[in-house]
């Protein structure tokens, strides 16, 4: 009852026509939105950490919350400080416990659909019409990729919430002259912009929705009028994107290139045949995954050739009963190639398969851009109905409507099953308590399974960074005397050294390599290594506690201790070369070291 009596009171006064706001089409809507809000939840908290969540969670393990080195750090060519400020606190509050994760989700998707909800109530006012395209919104598959993935939600969600509110503050901008929906409408542009840098888009679309808005109503000059009326919005936005712009060329790595021809064809087919027009019809009911890749659509054919019947159908529909509805197509479809084109000009290349545009991610907040798009035509002066067609009408709504939701609720099932095959929170489970249970054995640091985090995110993928949050737990490093290695399972396992090189015998009898405070000592090769991660044996006699230095002659050197007497330790060095370089690193200490092999470790 607050919540709709807190809606109620926000969403009374904006009614275009200035009627109180039906009660009835308020409550409907609410409902909607906490049948979606249950919906997302159970696909949230069943869910789990997933690749780049990794990523986050690492980083904020290694940097302090506020540090320029985790809200500044290009990711994958995004400049999001607001997605890591958020994960940087989740973290610290429950380290690599994924239920707070998932609630910042549900969270995120609630701030949204609300804002949903206001826009739709701004143009449509309080008719059961706008319960239409809330609808949509709320239920439609292409959200749900998005929304499951944590750091994509962390991309999206903010968007989505900013796409519509933004909208929103500009209806009420031009309508009431109040600057404080300038001011209101500029600072959630800047939040957006913090977490997604497409959120660049927030004040064209919003833009586009108050001329469009003045187009249906007949208004002379709808684009000059919208920019005059909504300048202070417009203003305030240009600066704030001015500002992100200079920070956003100074930190991030340009990823945009120039794609084939080819490429450019076959992403945008399957992004927008077999991605975004299925979605719109409650599809694509399957999913399809190789993991450890994301799932994406995987439309049956007949769904495929439905979907585009029924865009077509929908839009001369629209064109022969409403007026002026031609540029509401026109700008919807500009924003879904507007969509395509910056997925294809940063994800495209030589390994790339056309099943990444239908993972929908890159579409998403496309969602709301429809919502939008379906409330201004329903806005639209009609050309005029019978009144004998009003009750047939009404019946093929509701059947529409109710189709859609189960189509979309079916489609999520599926989403959720496919999602589920995903081995990363077994792996947590395990390694967490592989790692905490003998905190005072140092673990070589290496990569974790590869259905986990792939080789390409290196360095990103070394236990040292996935698990730098975990209180409690062994040191991991480069150096251990026990080898020991997480296996795909997480579990701690013995592990072998399977050499690819081996440091040749020393010239010293008795000895070996005489390793001395003054002097650097050259351990040679048999072959010379290539660039990579190695682990080396050292088998040495100290004289004394210590430490010893150990490295190829260009890389960072590894401090080694060692302890009076015989011993066997392994080492972890970066690099390539002939041979190793030592030195003793403790005054007074000499250490004899016998030739041993260099490789890599692997379970045994």
């Amino acid at each position: 009852m607050a919540l709709i009596t807190a809606a109620r009171e926000r969403l009374a006064p904006v009614s275009p026509d200035g009627r109180t706001p039906g009660p009835a089409v308020l409550a409907a809507a609410l409902v909607l939105i906490a049948l979606q809000l249950t919906v997302r939840s159970l696909l949230a908290f069943r869910g789990e950490f997933y690749w780049d969540d990794l990523i986050l969670v690492g980083r904020s393990g290694m940097h302090p919350l506020l540090s320029f080195e985790l809200l500044g750090y290009d990711h994958d060519g995004h400049l999001m400080p607001g997605g890591f400020l958020v994960a940087g606190v989740v973290t610290a509050l429950a380290p690599l416990q994924w239920w707070p994760a998932a609630a910042t989700l549900v969270a995120g998707q609630a701030l949204a659909s609300l804002a949903v909800l206001r826009v739709l109530w701004l143009l449509l006012g309080p008719r059961p019409a706008l319960l239409g395209p809330l609808l949509f919104y709320l239920f439609t598959p292409l959200t749900l990729p998005s929304f499951a993935w944590w750091a994509a939600g962390l991309n999206s969600l903010p968007l989505q919430a900013a796409l519509a509110w933004v909208a929103g503050d500009a209806i009420r901008l031009v309508r009431t002259g109040r600057i404080r929906y300038a001011l209101s409408g500029t600072a959630v542009t800047v939040v957006a912009l913090l977490f997604f840098e497409k959120s660049v888009l927030v004040p064209a679309v919003a833009f586009a929705t108050v001329a469009l808005m003045y187009r249906l109503d007949g208004r002379r000059r709808p684009v000059r009028t919208a920019a005059v009326r909504g300048a202070p919005l417009w203003l305030g936005s240009a600066l704030s994107l001015a500002g992100w712009a200079a920070a956003y060329l100074s930190l991030v790595e340009s990823r945009f290139g120039a794609p084939t021809a080819d490429m450019v064809r076959g992403l945008t087919h399957h992004g927008v045949s077999f991605g975004v027009l299925p979605t719109l019809l409650g599809g694509p009911w399957r999913w399809d995954r190789w993991n450890p890749g994301p799932p994406w659509a995987d439309p049956p054919a007949g769904l495929v050739v439905a979907a585009w019947a029924a865009v077509l159908a929908v839009l001369v529909w629209s064109l022969r009963r409403n007026r002026r509805t031609g540029w509401v197509w026109a700008a919807t479809a500009v924003y879904v190639a507007a969509s395509t084109a910056a997925m294809i000009s940063t994800r495209f290349g030589p390994d790339t398969t056309y099943e990444l545009a239908q993972t929908l991610r890159y579409h998403t907040d496309t969602a709301v851009v429809v919502a939008i798009a379906a409330a201004l035509i329903l806005r639209a002066p009609s050309r005029g109905d019978a009144p004998s067609a009003q009750p047939a009408r009404r019946l093929v709504a509701a059947g529409c409507a109710v189709t859609f939701a189960a189509s979309s609720l079916w489609s999520t099932a599926t989403f959720a099953r496919t999602w589920a095959d995903n081995p990363t929170g077994a792996y947590l489970a395990a390694a967490k308590s592989a790692l905490t249970a003998r905190p005072d054995m140092p673990i070589l640091d290496h990569p974790v399974s590869v259905w986990v985090l792939l080789p390409v995110t290196h360095p990103h993928n070394l236990l040292s960074r996935v698990f730098s949050p975990l209180p409690g737990r062994a040191e991991i490093g480069a150096v251990t005397t026990e080898l020991q290695v997480l296996d795909d399972g997480g579990r701690l396992v013995p592990a072998g050294l399977v050499p690819v090189r081996h440091v040749l015998p020393g010239p010293v009898p008795d000895c070996g390599h005489l390793l001395t405070a003054s002097t650097t000592t050259v351990l040679p090769a048999d072959t010379a290594l290539v660039g990579g991660e190695w682990t080396v044996q050292l088998n040495y006699r100290a004289s004394a506690d210590g430490e010893i230095e150990v490295g190829f002659p260009a890389a960072p050197r590894v401090r080694v201790p060692v302890t009076a007497g015989l011993g066997t330790v392994y080492a972890r060095v970066p690099g390539a070369g002939t041979g190793l370089q030592a030195r003793s690193a403790s005054a007074g200490l000499d250490v004899c070291l016998a030739g041993g092999p260099i490789g890599v470790v692997v379970p045994r």
